[in-house]
């Protein structure tokens, strides 16, 4: 077991493992887990051939422990150091008394208890004293107190115990993936409103500057006009400059005779 352990701790520090699984590992004790894992909350230790829970560490945050299909059948008082217990899994094992249960009384929070497949589940009425043994206790061998099963109301509750989160980070996730098509979309109707303007503007623009040439070129159309009028001799009442002069010389001999 403690090459397993070792194995699985993957060159991480004890405190930063939060789940365990040992499973298939042989050992008759626990043995290389130490209370070093203080913030572990799941371990399982199915199938490894445990026939006592002595020398179990102290594990503060133990919420769900696997024991099944091993060979206990007491020393149970041995978890009293994983006092967050709620789930506990001890089928397939040798207990054969209620007796021996009687150190689950210390587990406040234990809502689910699974004792299928031991001597003690032949006793009569034994599914009513265990239910009275241990008040706070939900489903046994995964049935409550009126043989039901689990609702999926109940299995979500389980989840969010073992820390099982993702459907709410699937969620947040979906969220901040609207949001960011949301961003994306308001600059994009930004910059193509942006570019409307510019065009626009461009347009104006090159309506506005042709006006501006028409304009310039009827000037120079009437000042060609005036030019070409004073090359042909016009005056500015339109009069050839001959007749004005000849006009001025007739008036200028009237009056010296």
């Amino acid at each position: 077991m403690e090459k397993r352990v070792a194995l699985e701790l993957r060159g991480r520090n004890p405190s930063q493992v939060k789940e365990l699984n040992l499973d298939n590992c042989r050992s008759t004790n626990v043995v290389g887990l130490t209370d070093e894992y203080t913030n572990l909350e799941i371990l399982s230790l199915n199938n490894v051939g445990l026939t006592t829970l002595k020398g179990f560490p102290t594990l503060p945050k133990l919420r769900k422990l696997e024991l099944s299909d091993n060979r206990i059948s007491n020393g149970l008082n041995f978890l009293n150091g994983c006092q967050k217990l709620t789930h506990l899994n001890f089928s397939g094992n040798k207990i054969k008394d209620l007796e021996t249960l009687k150190p689950l009384e210390e587990f406040k929070n234990l809502k689910n208890l699974d004792l299928f497949n031991n001597d003690v589940t032949n006793i009569e009425d034994y599914r009513n004293k265990v239910f009275a043994l241990h008040p706070a206790l939900k489903y046994l061998d995964g049935l409550d107190k009126e043989d039901r099963e689990a609702e999926d109301s109940d299995a979500e509750e389980e989840d969010e115990m073992n820390g099982n989160n993702d459907s709410e980070e699937d969620e947040s996730e979906v969220e901040e993936e609207e949001d960011d098509d949301e961003d994306d979309g308001e600059i994009s109707l930004s910059a193509v409103y942006n570019e409307n303007l510019e065009e626009e503007s461009s347009d104006s623009s090159v309506y506005e500057g042709s006006e501006d040439e028409e304009e310039d070129d009827d000037d120079d159309e009437e000042i060609d006009a005036d030019h070409k009028s004073k090359l042909d001799g016009e005056d500015a009442d339109g009069e050839p400059e001959e007749s004005t002069r000849g006009k001025k010389r007739k008036h200028d001999d009237d009056e010296e005779n």
